[in-house]
């Protein structure tokens, strides 16, 4: 790399970029070095063995009859199937049959998992030995009511958790916008909830001082409080088995035990992986949707990860490569007229609208609505994503959405001519942690 080249990923490839003569880079913020452990059965298996805040697993399933794994969400990058097996032998040491054991794709308010998304997800020997059922967020008797939070949040969860006697919760602890970091009751809810509970939990977070939450104390999250107390009106024991991935995807620990306890722990070490250093704030930010390559929804994380680091006013660019599409986000109903500065104009007025009115988009995207509608009030951003639909681009000129990467370096350029530059080439887990003494 030289001062005015550099290297982005970009889904299976990569884009090189040369910086325009008044940009100064001033920061590659990737994740941190971190070792990959040798043996993921091996290390899974020291996990289960010696959790944190729980019994051993296979001393924990001894005795139970209807045990369910949830498994992490496809469009997730986690190598689950390189430590399931070791689940499963735990089972197994407890007498639990494979007949008693119902995998549950933790889909929230996703698509429909296919017969080999699962397959590979699992992998094959878990597949063939469990029986698995995608979960349904819509309203159903394959719901049930457990009553409703502090913050007013009915819980609706699948009545497969609710009735089992274990509840093991296989994923990751990934930093997350509004949740601060994913894993742990996550996998709960939204990850089998109904939809209007997964609605209610994440509108509590669309408030300005809830805008960004990446990275910050899940202790003082409310959202991710709120539902942590959803998932602790389960009867059932949780118990998690998350892995800590590294910024190439590779595994760099396992937590597994309380779904609370061994959460943070995990929250702890993925904070020294992907809080990334930062002088400050830039005018201009580049970040790649990368590892989070999988669909537009994904790929957003790039975004909300990384705008702590621009400046009020600043230009960022977000390269998206959206493997799968546009991925399962709501599209409105109708074409929105308005461009990115025409949503600028009357954002402050839309905002304190929002419980009453979501542009014709789904309930359950009301933060993806407010965290828009805050992003686009405070910055200019431009997404290089050539595989979209030209539905989207059609739909919402607002997002900026470009095909043409010299285009919208040009476009930039003559938005922001001269300023300072950071680069996060995996911007889809990095996330800043803003150096206030940098002079």
């Amino acid at each position: 790399m030289t001062p005015d080249n550099v290297t982005v990923p970009f889904g299976k490839t990569d884009l090189q970029l040369e910086l325009p003569a008044g940009w100064n880079l001033r920061a590659v913020a990737e994740p941190a070095p971190y070792p990959a452990v040798d043996d993921v059965a091996a290390a899974c298996r020291e996990a289960l063995e010696k959790p944190i805040g729980a019994p051993p697993l296979h001393e924990l399933a001894r005795g139970k009859s209807k045990v369910v794994i949830v498994l992490e969400d496809v469009a997730r990058p986690t190598p689950v199937h390189q430590f399931a097996e070791p689940v499963a032998d735990a089972l197994a040491q407890a007498g639990v049959p494979d007949e008693a054991v119902t995998v549950l794709t933790g889909l929230g308010i996703h698509r429909p998992m296919s017969e080999d998304e699962v397959k590979a997800k699992i992998g094959e020997p878990l597949f063939a030995r469990y029986k698995w059922i995608n979960h349904n967020a819509d309203p159903g008797e394959h719901l049930a009511h457990l009553g409703r939070t502090e913050r007013g949040t009915e819980v609706w969860l699948n009545r497969a958790v609710v009735e089992a006697d274990l509840v093991i919760a296989l994923g990751c602890v990934e930093p997350h916008i509004i949740a601060s970091f994913g894993g742990g009751m996550k996998m709960i809810l939204p990850g089998v909830a109904g939809r209007e509970t997964v609605a209610a939990n994440h509108a509590i977070n669309t408030r300005p001082e809830t805008f960004n939450n990446v990275g910050l104390d899940p202790d003082k999250n409310p959202m991710r409080q709120d539902l942590e107390e959803a998932a602790a009106m389960l009867d059932t024991p949780v118990f998690i088995v998350n892995a800590v991935l590294r910024g190439d995807l590779s595994i760099a620990r396992f937590v597994a035990g309380d779904a609370i306890q061994a959460h943070r722990e995990g929250c702890r070490t993925a904070a020294e992986i992907f809080g990334a250093p930062v002088p400050g704030k830039a005018d201009v930010v580049i970040t790649s949707s990368h590892p989070m390559d999988h669909d537009f929804r994904q790929g957003a994380k790039a975004v909300a990860n990384t705008i702590r680091a621009l400046k009020p006013g600043g230009t960022m660019l977000c390269l998206m490569a959206c493997e799968q599409g546009v991925g399962d986000f709501g599209l409105p109903k109708r074409r929105i007229l308005l461009g990115q500065r025409g949503i600028k104009a009357i954002a402050g007025m839309l905002l304190p609208l929002l419980g009453r009115w979501t542009f014709g988009m789904r309930e359950e995207d009301h933060f993806l609505i407010y965290f828009t509608l805050q992003t686009l009030k405070n910055y200019r951003v431009l997404f290089y994503a050539p595989p979209l639909t030209p539905e989207m681009s059609d739909k919402m000129p607002f997002m900026g959405i470009r095909g043409d990467l010299d285009a919208m370096l040009a476009e930039a350029v003559a938005r922001t001519p001269h300023g300072d530059v950071f680069v996060f080439p995996k911007g889809g887990v990095t996330y800043p942690v803003i150096q206030t003494d940098t002079p």
